[in-house]
């Protein structure tokens, strides 16, 4: 564990919220170094633990058989205590339509480094605001992340949405011996763009075709040679309570996968939904980068912990992704350095994130 063995973390820098928590506890249990988070969320409108955090603590704890002080809704200091990290069954359950996808994001480096293969039930919002919707997390990180070595099915086998939440992922983990370093400076060019619109429960199947097509529409302008494929469906049996809104994919020659959403909110028209996605997208694709604003900070982690440099190319360096860098220096002995790209294909909002990670290895193996 690097020699550490109590570590403080002051949870109301940079980004502020559960993103520091999420990543010191997973780097808690993976290094078996002890930590002490203080002032959790104590910028946010609601400071302190929210049910989506502390059931991503609890989850943490359990997958590696620690203890955790301060685990309560509301608590603004927290310590994890972890033990050793142990395959099996690991359910998570806010009880809120907490998002599944941020669950899977504290828990899935853990159970990199179990005895064995693991698998996490987790339950909650499988689209929410605020949070990378299961889509996302399904084809955008996961092909990506495998490419660090991690290997990891996600069965979705009910959607939840805002407020009752209600869905269920598990996630079967397989563990590594260690996680090997990623080059990703090549973006090439965009291949194949496709989505998917959804409703689900008593809302029309006519908002998913305006958010498609006001989608399509947009991406048109800029981009004339595709054929964009959005998909629009209307969910009866796979989802509980209603929802709707859209995921837009983009994937490039060299294995670069970007994406643009949004959800739809009561009083907002189904265009404003689609345009909204559709820009996100486009504005991920221009800076040139290889991975989207939202993939960035989900990929610090890996960096850090695999065995060599791993080098990305991005657009600009988000908050998000800071806050996940200055954790993972803090705890770990991994180094990171952000340089902006000078070459022909760059914009001025294209940067390199370059890590030399600490090649954690799992004793297991």
């Amino acid at each position: 564990n690097y020699g550490q063995k109590s570590v403080e973390m002051d949870g109301s820098i940079m980004e502020g919220g559960g993103q520091i928590l999420r990543v010191t506890a997973a780097l808690s249990c993976i290094n078996g170094a002890s930590i002490r988070i203080h002032k959790i969320r104590a910028g946010r409108s609601t400071p302190g633990l929210r049910p989506q955090h502390l059931s991503g603590l609890e989850l943490v704890r359990d997958i590696c058989c620690g203890n955790l002080e301060g685990g309560t809704v509301g608590s603004t200091e927290v310590t994890l205590t972890p033990g050793k990290i142990k395959a099996g069954k690991h359910t998570a359950d806010p009880q809120t339509a907490g998002s599944v996808g941020l669950l899977l994001q504290v828990s899935l480096p853990c159970a990199l480094y179990a005895d064995g293969p693991s698998e996490l039930c987790l339950k909650g919002g499988t689209n929410a605001d605020m949070a990378p919707q299961i889509d996302y997390t399904i084809k955008v990180f996961k092909p990506i992340v495998e490419k660090f070595g991690v290997h990891f099915d996600c069965d979705l086998r009910m959607r939840g949405y805002y407020p009752k939440g209600g869905g269920e992922v598990v996630a079967k983990v397989n563990p590594v011996s260690e996680l090997s370093p990623v080059t990703m400076t090549e973006r090439g060019t965009i291949t194949k763009i496709y989505g998917r619109s959804f409703v689900a429960g008593v809302l029309p199947y006519k908002l998913a075709k305006d958010m498609a097509t006001t989608a399509t529409r947009v991406i048109r302008r800029e981009i004339k040679d595709l054929y964009i494929n959005i998909q629009t469906l209307q969910e009866k049996d796979m989802a509980c309570g209603s929802g709707n809104g859209i995921i837009i994919i983009a994937e490039s020659s060299t294995g670069c996968i970007f994406a643009g959403s949004a959800l739809g909110k009561k009083g907002v028209y189904a265009d404003k939904v689609g345009f909204e996605a559709a820009e996100m997208l486009l504005r991920n694709i221009r800076h040139n980068g290889c991975v989207d604003e939202f993939l960035q900070d989900q990929l610090i982690l890996f960096m850090a912990l695999a065995n060599g440099t791993s080098r990305i190319r991005t657009g600009p360096v988000t908050q998000h992704t800071q806050t996940a860098i200055h954790v993972a220096e803090q705890l770990t002995q991994a180094k990171f350095t952000v340089t902006k790209a000078e070459d022909e294909n760059a914009s001025n909002d294209t940067y390199i994130i370059e890590c030399q990670g600490v090649g954690v290895t799992n004793p297991h193996f």
